[in-house]
Order: structure tokens, then C-alpha cells, then sequence
């Protein structure tokens, strides 16, 4: 489930809950400021980093549920006082919640799902559908597209499916600093929607499955029927630095790695990350592949 859809039916089920918010971070920390979650009597929304820190702001909170305070800051160590070697310090404020700052919350969890990462899963067969299993358990928007309906059926990940004739146009209506994963099950197709990833000079992950002799295949094509187009940048084979394990599974887990990294990479960070939504193109489905 999306995180603003699920922080929006944990806080419509709570009547009391208190807000833990990091507002200061000095040295290291297990979270970064403006991380957040939510304590009621009974139940968590969120993590502020675990360890010793979590359990105090809760106990914490959960005592302010109690006596009916209001408000507190708590300033905390990150050493050997309470158990933990982080060696960093970090505030924290807890605020008792209104209506109104429950749907701020919300708010804030939306833009910030609005705001994630796209990663183009172009290719629903069995890899595919491996990435997407993993995909939607990070913080990124997973599409996965396909030409094939039987294929996007079989989909059970809570991804974006996109049913499209045209596939390449989901890549060229795609957010600056996106990701695209291609492993569809031609060749050919494979070849074409590679190039226009390339194409585009602004994606933070192009990878393409294949070995290397299909990379320099691709290359050797790309040269004759796309003006010398390079592909230096090109991630192919995809997922192989760390196993010759061929089970989806195991590939898409190397892959989801290999993704992960560059898209938290201290360059995408500083990137621009494109201002407007991507267009909506080719016919959209939900995740179990209905017509939306």
C-alpha cells in the first residue's frame, strides 16, 4: 500500500497519536531531520531509526497519551548513555495531534510519494515481475509496462502496470532522473527501448538484461541505426557483479541493488529531478492489471 494511503488509514483509525519528529541531527544518526513517525496506544506508523532512541521517544509518547500532555522535546545523546554508538546527537519533538495535523501528515507523505523516484520496468515476464515483488517495498514509484495483458495479469506486486502498444513512449514521457530497467521478451524491442532511454541523457539507471556479447550487439547497432549513439553508460549485463545465480529472484535482487544505489547516489541526490509529472501514455492498469 502506498505510504500516504497507509499513514492516512493508521491515523483514521487512532484517535490519539502522537507525532515524533527529528528537527535536529548533529554528527552521525540513524535517521535524517525531518523523519517522522506516529505513536498511539497500541500501534506504530513509521520509524525514527530503531534502537534505543525509538524505544525512549515511544515510551515517551506513549506517556504524554497517558498523563495528556501536549507538547515535549527531548535532546539525545547518540552513545554510550543510552546503549547506542551512532556517536552523533539528535532532538526530537513530540506533538500531541489534531484533526488538522493528521491531514497535514497525510499531506506531506503524499507529496513526498509524489515526488519519489520513477523506475520504468519495461518487461513483465518472469524477472519482471521479480523487480516489482522488490520494487514495492522501496521508496520509489514502480511502473511496470508490457505490450502483453496475459503478462501484466500475473502481476500480484502493488506496482503501476502500464498496458502498451508503444512502450518507448512511457520512456520518453518519463520524469528527468528516472530509472528504466529493460528486459522485455524480444530483442529487438529490447534494442529499441535501450536506445531511447539512452536518448535521453538525463536517467539516473539504464540497464538492459543480456550477457555481454548481446551488449555488443547493441552497441554495434546503435552505432549504424541510431547516428553513432554511445552506450558507455549502459548498465548490461544487468545484476551480474555479485552472483552467476540465474533464478529471477536472485537476478532481480542484484538489479534492485544496482538501481538503489545509483538513485541515492550523492550525484541523483543533487540532481534535478523534473518538476511536472510524466504524461500518461498507452493504456493504464492497476496493479492487477484492470483497466484504471
Amino acid at each position: 500500500m502506498p505510504a500516504a494511503r497507509s499513514l492516512k488509514t493508521f491515523l483514521s483509525k487512532q484517535n490519539s497519536v502522537i507525532r515524533i519528529a527529528l528537527t535536529r541531527v548533529r554528527g552521525s544518526s540513524p535517521r535524517n531531520e525531518g523523519t517522522e513517525m506516529f505513536v498511539a496506544p497500541n500501534a506504530l506508523w513509521g520509524t525514527i531509526g530503531g534502537g534505543q532512541l525509538e524505544f525512549m521517544a515511544i515510551n515517551a509518547a506513549r506517556d504524554m497519551l497517558r498523563d495528556g500532555s501536549l507538547h515535549r522535546e527531548m535532546d539525545v545523546p547518540l552513545g554510550p548513555e543510552i546503549g547506542q554508538c551512532c556517536g552523533g546527537r539528535v532532538e526530537l519533538q513530540l506533538t500531541r495531534m489534531r484533526s488538522s495535523d493528521k491531514v497535514a501528515a497525510t499531506d506531506r507523505a503524499a507529496l513526498r510519494e509524489y515526488a519519489l523516484p520513477h523506475v520504468y520496468v519495461m518487461g513483465a515476464g518472469h524477472v519482471g515481475r521479480a523487480l516489482a515483488d522488490l520494487f514495492q517495498h522501496l521508496p520509489v514509484r514502480c511502473i511496470l509496462v508490457d505490450t502483453r495483458a496475459e503478462e501484466i495479469d500475473l502481476c500480484t506486486a502493488d506496482v503501476e502496470t502500464r498496458l502498451s502498444a508503444i512502450p518507448e513512449a512511457e520512456i520518453f514521457g518519463a520524469p528527468a532522473g528516472s530509472a528504466f530497467v529493460v528486459l522485455t521478451h524480444d530483442h529487438g524491442l529490447d534494442f529499441l527501448l535501450t536506445t531511447a532511454a539512452l536518448e535521453r541523457q538525463d536517467a539516473a539507471y539504464v540497464g538492459m538484461i543480456g550477457s555481454a556479447t548481446k551488449r555488443i550487439k547493441l552497441r554495434n547497432w546503435a552505432h549504424k541505426q541510431c547516428d553513432g549513439q554511445s552506450i558507455e553508460h549502459l548498465r548490461c549485463p544487468i545484476g551480474a557483479s555479485g552472483s552467476r545465480d540465474k533464478r529471477p529472484s536472485v537476478i532481480a535482487a542484484f538489479v534492485v541493488a544496482e538501481v538503489i544505489a545509483e538513485l541515492t547516489s550523492e550525484t541523483a541526490a543533487t540532481a534535478p529531478t523534473g518538476a511536472t509529472k510524466a504524461p500518461l501514455t498507452g493504456q493504464h492498469h492497476d496493479r492487477r492489471g484492470r483497466s484504471a
